[in-house]
């Protein structure tokens, strides 16, 4: 476990931004749904299970796993392409 940690703690970039995690942390993480493993999403700074299409966010650095955080991916997707459609219209 204090090898574990250590290796989280030492690849941690210190630049990292406040929505980013450490790639090493994000290697051992796991969807708390379908216990798969989760992948980084930079475009929405989010862990997102492709198993069960669900991204949870990212906060302070800190990935919050817990279900009722998650969204479901087709949620961000329309969100995203609203925001795109207004960006469109006004410009």
């Amino acid at each position: 476990m204090r090898r574990t940690a250590w290796m989280l703690c030492s690849h941690a970039g210190a630049g990292a931004g406040r929505r980013s995690i450490s790639q090493a942390l994000a290697d051992v993480l796991v969807c708390p749904l379908s216990k798969k493993p989760l992948r980084y999403c930079e475009a929405s700074g989010s862990l997102v299970s492709d198993a069960v299409g669900v991204s949870f966010p990212i906060e302070d650095g800190i990935p919050s796993l817990v279900p009722k955080d998650g969204k479901f991916l087709e949620d961000d997707l329309e969100k995203s392409e609203q925001g795109q459609i207004r960006r469109d219209s006004s410009g």
